[in-house]
């Protein structure tokens, strides 16, 4: 079964609880009679609503993890999570409502550890769309009301284990239309992405591969965006090459939360 048809299960089950709560219902209403006839924009990594760095004159850099969830996506790279604390490095990580639901122990562990900062990456991992568009196979929401569901339901799970509501959301495969992002402000979000690509999404890319995409893309502000969630991926391999690199260019480490945010470049 595609991954995009078991959301949309996952999605319908989620949507027919959400009917259950009179406020939230409201809040959807409102908020679908508001954009229902808005026009989608452009449906990209990089729109007009899409925060990619951070405003800064300091030589600062913000790691950034997606926790995905889902079919094949539901890992937990232990090994990762150990350096960043080991070597003391804050980071933010964007939690899916699925990989919460998975490992809600650890999620409310990470939750509680200083150096993260827990943010938002979708219910239920899908691409967030008023229309159904799709990147990489995945489906996007198809609504107003889906999108909605999408960034607020899962917003309030974080807010559950985290006792504070996020303010940034990143939607899966870092693809939104410009409508969503209109939405995503009216729930009190800003959109996240990227402008640094870090390559450990990309099967079988080597560490060496990914370490040089974060060093030589570095810059002063830089949001940095790889993966949590696939320990058999890269990523913390390249990440104890690429930061003593960074240590030694002048680079230091930062939350997203505690910083103002750009649009892209």
């Amino acid at each position: 079964m595609k991954y995009w048809i078991i959301a949309l299960i996952l999605f319908g089950s989620i949507q027919g609880s959400a009917q259950t709560d009179p406020d939230y219902q409201k809040l959807r209403e409102k908020l679908v009679a508001k954009f229902q006839n808005k026009s989608a924009g452009k449906f990209a990594s990089f729109g007009k609503e899409v925060k990619a760095s951070l405003v800064t004159d300091q030589k600062i850099i913000a790691l950034t993890f997606d926790a995905c969830g889902g079919p094949h996506l539901g890992g937990y790279d232990e090994e990762l999570i150990h350096f960043l604390r080991q070597e003391k490095i804050p980071a933010t990580l964007f939690l899916t409502g699925l990989w919460i639901d998975e490992h809600p122990d650890l999620a409310k562990q990470l939750a509680q550890d200083t150096l993260f900062e827990i943010e938002n990456h979708g219910l239920t991992h899908r691409p967030c769309s008023v229309t159904g568009a799709s990147r990489y196979g995945i489906r996007g929401t198809e609504n107003v009301a889906q999108a909605v569901d999408e960034i607020e339901l899962n917003a309030r799970k974080i807010q559950r284990i985290c006792n504070r509501k996020p303010i940034y959301f990143r939607s899966a495969t870092a693809t939104a239309d410009e409508a969503c992002g209109e939405i995503a402000n009216e729930l009190g979000e800003m959109i996240v992405n990227y402008d640094v690509l870090s390559g450990d999404a990309v099967r079988g890319t080597a560490a060496k591969i990914i370490e040089d995409n974060i060093v030589r893309k570095a810059h002063q502000g830089a949001i940095v965006i790889m993966h949590m969630n696939r320990p058999e991926w890269n990523g913390c391999e390249a990440l104890k090459e690429a930061v003593p690199q960074l240590r030694s260019m002048g680079y230091s480490f930062v939350k997203l939360k505690d910083h103002t945010l750009a649009g892209s470049h």
